[in-house]
């Protein structure tokens, strides 16, 4: 295990890595796919990108949106934004010796937006013509003056400038050009590898691909096209131990990527297939944890779960004024609370981040048309920043939109969503040796288990993938069924082994 402290902590959190962008800005479409702000890290080839929108299925139906954003406003509508949505998935996966399963899918179609009478209101449709379209404008403006009489103030939107530009998401090899054959050979070899382990009962091996395409123009002029590919490469191996009745998983902990096939063929799933193997064995074999105080050093490939449960989803302004509530619950911060409440030590500093290289929620512009950027969420342990949107930022009171509304299909509703969020490097310089060497007793933790917070993101239990005991600055030998527990605003944690003893773990970073 080779890291440095700043490698180590940039890489924590969604997809944690060095900010490249700074706030919002016009911006246009020019020779080659372009953006400002723009990404550092192109696509291999600017022609190749600019070659992808110029081919675009969408740009036949562009006129689509024209006509939703004008009939929006002829039935009243004060503001509009129309999105068209190319979404197409494909998975491959295998078990053993055989292919489990391969699976496609396309969904493309047409989704509208609108305030009316101060009360947002929405529609999709598949049918791509005129009439449709015309007939989600009509639907959405009667939904949006039903919502306002439930309003308690009318919707304002933060001020953003009109863009006009086309992105593409940096990508070497083309995730849908590689044949379902060819992945699931991969998978099939990489299955084999570890089987090869004595010990190991079963594989499951998968890959899935994501191709991403929107075109958003706005009642305001703005009109933005975008393509991004996305990459799922996954590796569980479990070993049994049949005499007593106990088995054991181990993950390859490669993340999902905004990338190319180019991040399949890095993560090397078949070469390390055996080590992924070995660690299941090492896994079901392990001994418990012994009760007792405990540092813990959390990974990258483990914290990245903690922050964003406990950090990515509290900061969400719409959770903390209550217009959200569904499954991941609200906030324990108030809407008042930026600059006043202590999350960490001062040399706590967490970011979000639309802007870097991979990161699943990088963007050149969102679903509103504003663009990416980076701001702190939590600097020197106190929390200073939230998620916004443009209705959200006018709620706070704040001068323009954080850029973080998005949906999932045409037939979804944008709203607020998570950015990359990432606890940032110290300027130490340590490395992760550095943090192992001064640990008397503790546990390193790595990879995403079990989870469990509360309905305000406040107390939370997490688990991991492995554990490995650390005695007088080394790295001793494997544990098992180790867990955390804390609360968001509280230094310490309560580590849980498996006899159900606990004990407190003190933050590591």
């Amino acid at each position: 295990m080779s890291s440095s402290r700043r490698s180590f902590l940039a890489l924590t959190g969604l997809c944690g890595a060095e900010a490249l962008l700074h706030g919002p800005r016009a911006a246009s479409a020019g020779q080659q796919p372009s953006r400002i702000p723009a990404p550092k890290s192109a696509p291999a080839s600017a022609d190749a990108g600019m070659a992808l929108l110029a081919a675009s299925r969408l740009l036949a139906d562009e006129s689509l949106l024209r006509t939703a954003l004008a009939a929006a406003t002829k039935a009243g509508a004060s503001y509009a934004d129309a999105r068209l949505v190319l979404m197409r998935r494909e998975r491959v996966g295998v078990r053993d010796d055989h292919v489990s399963g391969i699976g496609r899918s396309e969904d493309y179609g047409v989704g509208l937006r609108v305030i009316a009478d101060g009360g947002w209101g929405f529609a999709a449709t598949a049918e791509r013509s005129a009439k449709a379209v015309e007939g989600i404008a009509r639907a959405a403006v009667a939904m949006a003056r039903q919502s306002a009489l439930l309003m308690p103030q009318p919707v304002t939107l933060a001020p953003a400038p009109v863009l006009q530009g086309g992105w593409v998401s940096p990508f070497q090899v083309d995730p849908f050009s590689i044949a379902p054959a060819e992945k699931a050979e991969l998978l099939l070899a990489a299955a084999r590898a570890a089987l090869a382990v004595p010990g190991v009962a079963h594989v499951d091996a998968s890959v899935a691909c994501v191709r991403e395409e929107k075109l958003v123009m706005t009642s305001e002029g703005s009109r933005v096209h975008q393509i991004f590919f996305r990459v799922i490469p996954g590796l569980t191996t479990t070993a049994i131990d049949r005499r007593r009745g106990r088995f054991a998983g181990r993950d390859h902990e490669v993340a999902p990527m905004l990338a190319g096939w180019e991040h399949v063929t890095a993560a090397d799933l078949v070469g390390s297939a055996p080590k992924i193997a070995e660690e299941a064995l090492q896994k079901l074999h392990a001994a418990p944890a012994v009760p007792g105080k405990k540092h813990a050093i959390l990974a990258p490939s483990n914290l990245w779960l903690t922050i964003h449960e406990s950090i990515g989803h509290s900061t969400e302004l719409d959770r903390a004024l209550g217009y959200e509530a569904n499954y991941a619950g609200t906030s324990f911060l108030g809407p008042d609370k930026a600059g006043k409440v202590k999350i960490g030590s001062e040399i706590v500093n967490l970011a979000a981040d639309r802007t870097q290289p991979g990161g699943l929620a990088t963007t050149a512009w969102d679903d509103e048309a504003v663009a990416s950027q980076r701001w702190d969420l939590v600097k020197k342990g106190t929390f200073v920043g939230w998620q916004t949107t443009r209705d959200l930022a006018a709620a706070a009171g704040e001068p323009a939109s954080r850029g973080c509304s998005y949906a999932d299909s045409y037939a979804s509703v944008p709203f607020q969503r998570m950015p990359n969020v990432s606890l940032q490097p110290g300027t130490e310089g340590y490395t992760t040796e550095d943090l192992i060497a001064a640990t008397d007793d503790g546990v390193l933790i790595t990879g995403r288990g079990s989870w469990s917070i509360d309905q305000q993101r406040y107390n939370f239990q997490f688990s991991g993938q492995f554990f490995w005991e650390i005695k007088h600055g080394r790295l001793t030998r494997p544990l098992r069924d180790v867990a955390y527990q804390a609360n968001t605003v509280e230094s310490g944690a309560r580590v849980t082994c498996s006899e159900g003893q606990t004990r407190t773990a003190s933050a590591a970073a």
